[in-house]
């Protein structure tokens, strides 16, 4: 890439950035905005980004270890406590339907394509991204509760679909290994990678603030310490043939919700309040980088998902964003306490984004040769991610505010309203904590 083409991306950010705060209120989005940008320039012939394909994969996989360690470090499971029955049941349920219904659903449209292309698309597709639909997470009028959910949703099932992704990838690129290898290929991956990622998660934070206490360290540059935490922890499991994506994401939760130290000067144990502190830059990095990424998107993905595709191809991606996504989540919350338009609302405010377009870049950077069905599977990614920008956005503010009305209704008449009213406040303590993207430290 040219030094006038990346100026012009840096020229991008600062126009939307100079808007930022006045696109809050509208229905228009940061990923709208940098998809919309990367295509144009793109269709123009002024910004290209193809040629480069191995530089940005290695820039794609470092955007999601960044990102998923500063997701974890958010979702520190001791300050969670006893929040986590709706997220537990969206990601212990939900999440493995999603999988398994999309990929029933791959086969049934695609009937030519191997079971693991239709895992694997199912997959790549399966994890949510809360910033696509900040209005909603971020409103207060919606309930905690589902704001929660979904925060924490999102934040977790990327990491979680990561084996799956990972081996799916390599069956379907190499096709001759037996089961017993696949088997072992899990256990590594998984094993080494979480290993990893725990002993570095626990070692920085202790190391960090060990040397605060002793007054050694600057808190500038403990902070950019922490930044190189993911790196680190992802290309030591990568070379040490672990999953470089489980190690940053364990190492973020080790992070954010161990490690803890004694402070010397007032004798109180710290606690995930100081780890989110030290991720601060990280967290605006993971959304620098996201935002490079939703350009990247649009310049490399936006033409494939615009092109002659057939009715399979936008059939699979309309499913997926409907059917495979809300019937889960349907089932997920049987018996929950949620009513049906709490659960409509949640399914639907399932959108596509970082995760789904990163394994989308490494998945082309490992497809040597782009057979048919290989140009199907992508178009269905590019489709399925392109729609989501842009319906999930847009319906984002006004979905948000008829749904805090309709809670609010019921809300109002149920007997227990108080009880409700009492939980609901000790849930919204934990929101600003959860998710990177969702305006924390508004200026």
């Amino acid at each position: 890439m040219e030094p006038a083409e990346i100026a012009i991306i840096a020229i991008v950010l600062l126009a939307f950035t100079a808007v930022s705060r006045r696109l809050d209120a509208s229905p228009i989005t940061m990923p709208m905005v940098f998809v919309a940008a990367g295509a144009l320039l793109s269709a123009s012939g002024i910004v290209g980004v193809a040629p480069e394909l191995d530089a940005i994969a290695l820039l794609a996989e470092l955007t999601l270890a960044v990102i998923l360690f500063s997701d974890a470090t958010r979702l520190s499971l001791p300050r969670l406590g006893q929040s986590l029955e709706l997220p537990a049941r969206l990601l212990g349920i939900g999440l493995p339907l999603t999988v398994l219904l999309g990929m029933g659903l791959n086969l049934v449209i695609f009937p030519g394509w191997p079971v693991a292309q239709a895992l694997l698309l199912a997959a790549i597709l399966a994890p949510t991204d809360a910033a696509l639909g900040s209005a909603v997470v971020s409103n207060p009028d919606v309930p905690a509760r589902d704001r929660l959910a979904l925060n924490v949703e999102s934040g977790l099932n990327d990491g979680l679909v990561v084996p799956v992704v990972a081996v799916a990838t390599s069956i379907v690129v190499d096709m001759q290994q037996s089961s017993g290898s696949w088997v072992g290929f899990v256990t590594q991956q998984i094993g080494l990678g979480a290993a990893i990622g725990l002993v570095l998660g626990l070692l920085g934070i202790t190391v960090l603030r060990t040397t605060r206490h002793a007054g050694w360290s600057d808190g500038r540059y403990e902070q950019i310490a922490t930044f190189g935490l993911p790196i680190m922890a992802f290309t030591l499991a990568t070379a040490w043939s672990g999953n470089g994506f489980i190690a940053a994401f364990v190492a973020g939760l080790a992070f954010g919700s161990g490690g803890f130290a004694r402070n010397r000067t007032n004798d109180v144990m710290e606690g995930p309040e100081d780890a989110e502190h030290l991720a601060e830059f990280t967290e605006d990095a993971a959304e620098l980088l996201g935002a490079v990424t939703f350009f990247v998107f649009g310049n490399l993905f936006v033409g494939d998902a615009l092109g002659d595709f057939g009715p399979s191809v936008f059939l699979a991606a309309i499913a997926s964003l409907t059917v495979v996504r809300i019937v889960p989540v349907f089932i997920a919350l049987f018996r929950s306490g949620c009513d049906p338009m709490a659960k409509l609302f949640i399914g639907w405010f399932g959108p596509r984004g970082l995760a789904s377009i990163v394994f989308a870049i490494l998945l082309l950077e490992e497809l040597e040769e782009r057979s048919e069905q290989a140009d199907q599977l992508v178009g269905v990614i590019s489709l399925t991610v392109t729609f989501s920008v842009v319906l999930h956005g847009a319906t984002a503010a006004l979905g948000a505010r008829r749904y805090a009305a309709h809670a609010s209704r019921a809300r109002a008449a149920a007997v227990n309203g108080e009880a409700d009213a009492a939980m609901d406040a000790e849930m919204e303590a934990m929101l600003p904590r959860t998710r990177w993207s969702l305006g924390r430290r508004q200026a």
